[in-house]
């Protein structure tokens, strides 16, 4: 899997160009942020790193947790989501040209994972939080048909689009749901994680959602990941109001753990790390250093190949993989 499989280089760079157009609309009361802890461990020792976009980052000297510190408060981007025009765009625009790829790469071997873990129960009740298009959803009702698959999306438009598809919708964000306490074998969050105004609160949420011993099954940004930290800043993946908290898998695991949860794993299976390092090298000209550069316009595809499985390895992919259970 490439990079432009699963997002198109003009089309996101595009998107990021609206993103920033949305700001000044939705976060000009900047009286409205507020100043918050670490969201892993808490912790009050932290330090400004960067700015972004006019947001501040800081990182937590405990944890390593990278945050956006002070932030904007829930109801700001609740709106923000739900009618922006970034958020329209990626709706019609970004992510239509791939959502196929997407559903082969990225949902249908996440869909067949928990139909191993969960091969034991039949009539699970699966919740997917922020489910978009539904594609995880419908790729795990075609492994287990007796599922029954209920997308939570705030979203109106999105909301919409799984309606059409014949999936049940609760067109709430899953903060704001009521009347569901215990109902879920499993909810699954996907790169929703690191968008929270309060990681620990909705963890507190999902706790309520699910039934003793049920799952929970996120994905998220790792801020120790291989290219979050050779770009830093100037990572496509750093792009604020939309990613708040990048965790990483000590972070991650001590927020679970804090919340009742018991991890059952934490991987960083991405694939993508050195393709998105090469691509800003050769296609954005950004400069990280002599060998890196060497690499990058290299032929030795083994090589490229043998660093990416290092990084996937040792838990130095950006992408977070996580399946925890509810004591």
């Amino acid at each position: 899997m490439k990079e432009t499989d699963i997002r198109r280089r003009k089309l996101f760079d595009n998107y990021l160009s609206t993103i920033k157009k949305d700001i000044p609309i939705y976060f000009k009361e900047r009286g409205l942020f507020q100043a918050v802890s670490c969201p892993g461990c808490n912790s009050k020792r932290h330090r400004s790193e960067f700015k972004k976009n006019s947001f501040v980052y800081a990182l937590c000297d405990r944890c390593g947790t990278i945050f956006v510190n002070p932030r904007p408060c829930f109801k700001q981007l609740k709106a923000f989501y739900v009618d922006s025009a970034s958020s329209r765009y990626w709706t019609r625009k970004f992510f239509p040209p791939v959502a196929e790829a997407r559903r082969r790469e990225i949902f249908r071997p996440r869909a067949e994972y928990i139909g191993k873990v969960l091969s034991k129960k039949n009539k699970w009740t699966v919740g997917d939080v922020g489910a978009g298009f539904g594609l995880f959803l419908e790729e795990l009702a075609k492994l287990k048909p007796s599922i029954r698959p209920v997308v939570i999306e705030p979203s109106v438009e999105m909301a919409d689009i799984c309606r059409s598809k014949g999936l049940e919708v609760i067109p709430q964000a899953l903060e704001d749901i009521r009347g569901w306490d215990r109902r879920f074998d499993l909810l699954t969050a996907f790169e929703l994680f690191e968008h929270l105004y309060d990681p620990g609160q909705f963890l507190k949420k999902i706790g309520q959602l699910l039934r003793p011993g049920g799952y929970l099954f996120l994905t998220t940004l790792n801020g120790k990941g291989f290219d979050i930290q050779m770009f830093w800043e100037k990572s496509k993946s750093i792009f604020p109001p939309h990613h708040l908290n990048f965790f990483n898998p000590g972070s991650v695991a001590t927020l679970l753990q804090k919340n009742d949860f018991i991890v059952e794993e934490i991987s960083t299976p991405g694939q993508l790390d050195w393709d998105i390092v090469e691509g800003m090298i050769l296609k954005e000209k950004i400069k990280v250093g002599r060998f890196w550069q060497l690499l990058a316009k290299s032929k030795n595809e083994q090589a490229k190949k043998a660093l990416q499985d290092w990084i996937r390895k040792y838990q130095f992919s950006s992408h977070m993989q996580v399946l925890a259970k509810k004591k």
